[in-house]
């Protein structure tokens, strides 16, 4: 907060705004104090005239939690490549686009390392670094009893959540799935999955290759809908044999993914927690053709307009209740050269914690897929409350944290490279109209982005010490 005549903390007021919850929109000042939303209500400037006031004017625009992204990879070291955004350069990116939070899915530590041994490794990565809070998930690699014991102190440690791949050097296989599940239940802690059928894929990469189709397209095509679809599938069947352990699909990004976990819910099982991220309700796998088709290389893969459309619909009506990015960013001209010849050659990943808030304001609110309010749940309420940093994160009310944003509803702008602040040299929104506008941003009080400039410190970010939640069937309470 901004200080007065003699250090003292002075009070900000936010007036004039639109003020958005995920159930309601209303008019109102809001009160800062020590970093914390004091209170909310009206004609605020003339209730404390007496004291030292800094105010900012909303009129006319949207006051709205800061973002919470509970999918970033930054630093992650792929062994072959590193992505290019330190936890400086991601962290000032999401800034600037309005994310105030963070929860970083940590890379894979050394074979037959233990959980802390990457808790460790990531702090060290982002301690003095990161500009906003910020969260890490575990990443299980193997399975023993060390390390379901070890799951116990890594809650302890603030890291409620751990992530299972199904896929990749270090998959998990259903066996380990299932000791995982009923562990993380155990601990009222969530699973988190990366769902795509390893054989199927591997099988498919093998034959386009070996066929001479190493083109980007065939990267999509050698991850089918199906391979992603089979593989959520064996994930909820495991989740229930586990007593409906709580479960988070990351990213899923086809109709059939969706379908299986509509037949899930409606076969009453409990827990279910389901991440899309902005590319999939955005573009296609048409890009691949483009002569730039390595810049959107990532797993799971662009799919088609009807799966886009499908996951619009599931987000409208509550089947997908988050929106994150799984931020990755490589460089296209330096590491996505590696594919250049062969798709399976390229690192997979984009960049993207920079313009989710806008373009799903702008794709989704604008274009009347979603509502307003939708829109807050989904970027910002529901993510903060699965993953444990509700209620000081994800939304607006005395007690919470103030982080928020000003939003000009009617200012219009083109997305460019040029006027990002991540490390990474392209954005996937290359020329992309988008309606809306991010005046500013404030973290705990201070503003850190304004006028799509920086205006916060480097190593500002605070580690959130993630608690674990009673989640029950908290799944239902989510929409």
């Amino acid at each position: 907060n901004a200080r007065g005549k003699g250090g003292s903390v002075m009070k900000t007021i936010v007036k004039n705004g639109k003020i958005v919850s995920p159930s309601e929109t209303y008019e109102a000042d809001l009160c800062i104090e020590n970093g914390v939303i004091s209170c909310i209500g009206t004609n605020l400037e003339q209730k404390f005239a007496s004291d030292e006031v800094q105010v900012i004017d909303a009129a006319g625009k949207y006051v709205l939690p800061g973002g919470v992204d509970v999918h970033t990879h930054m630093d992650l070291d792929v062994g072959f490549s590193r992505a290019v955004d330190d936890f400086y350069d991601g962290t000032v990116a999401a800034a600037c686009g309005g994310t105030t939070s963070i929860v970083d899915h940590m890379a894979f530590g050394p074979a037959g390392c233990n959980l802390h041994h990457q808790l460790n490794e990531y702090h060290r990565l982002a301690d003095d670094k990161a500009v906003i809070d910020y969260g890490f998930h575990g990443t299980v690699q193997h399975v023993n009893d060390e390390i379901l014991d070890e799951l116990e102190s890594m809650v302890e440690d603030g890291v409620p959540s751990v992530k299972v791949y199904l896929t990749y050097g270090f998959k998990i296989n259903d066996d380990g799935v299932l000791e995982v599940l009923k562990r993380m239940k155990e601990l009222n802690g969530i699973t988190a999955f990366h769902c795509e059928n390893h054989d199927v894929v591997e099988h498919l990469k093998k034959v386009y290759s070996e066929s001479g189709k190493t083109a980007p397209i065939y990267h999509a095509k050698s991850r089918p809908n199906i391979a992603e679809a089979e593989a959520v599938r064996r994930v909820l069947y495991l989740a229930k044999l586990a007593g409906d352990a709580p479960v988070y699909i990351v990213h899923l990004s086809c109709k059939e993914s969706l379908e299986a976990v509509e037949e899930a819910r409606k076969a009453r099982q409990k827990n279910i927690f389901v991440e899309t991220c902005t590319q999939y309700l955005t573009m296609t796998e048409e890009k691949y053709k483009d002569e730039d088709g390595l810049k959107y290389i990532m797993s799971p893969p662009l799919r088609t307009d009807a799966d886009r459309e499908a996951l619009w619909k599931g987000l409208e009506n509550g089947e997908i209740q988050i929106v994150a990015t799984d931020h990755c960013p490589f460089n296209y001209g330096i590491e996505k050269q590696m594919g250049k010849d062969d798709f399976t050659k390229c690192p997979n990943g984009a960049p993207g914690v920079e313009e989710r808030m806008i373009l799903l304001f702008s794709e989704g609110v604008m274009k009347n897929r979603i509502s307003l309010n939708r829109f807050v749940e989904v970027a910002c309420t529901n993510p903060a409350k699965v993953y444990g940093l509700y209620p000081k994160k994800g939304i607006l009310e005395p007690g919470a944290d103030a982080d928020l944003i000003i939003l000009d509803p009617e200012r219009e702008q083109t997305l460019t490279h040029a006027n990002m602040h991540g490390a990474v040299d392209y954005t996937v929104y290359e020329g992309v109209p988008v309606k809306g506008y991010i005046d500013l941003v404030m973290q705990r009080g201070n503003v850190i982005a304004k006028e799509n400039r920086f205006t916060g410190a480097r190593g500002a970010g605070e580690f959130i010490h993630r608690k674990t939640r009673d989640l029950k069937d908290e799944s239902s309470c989510l929409r």
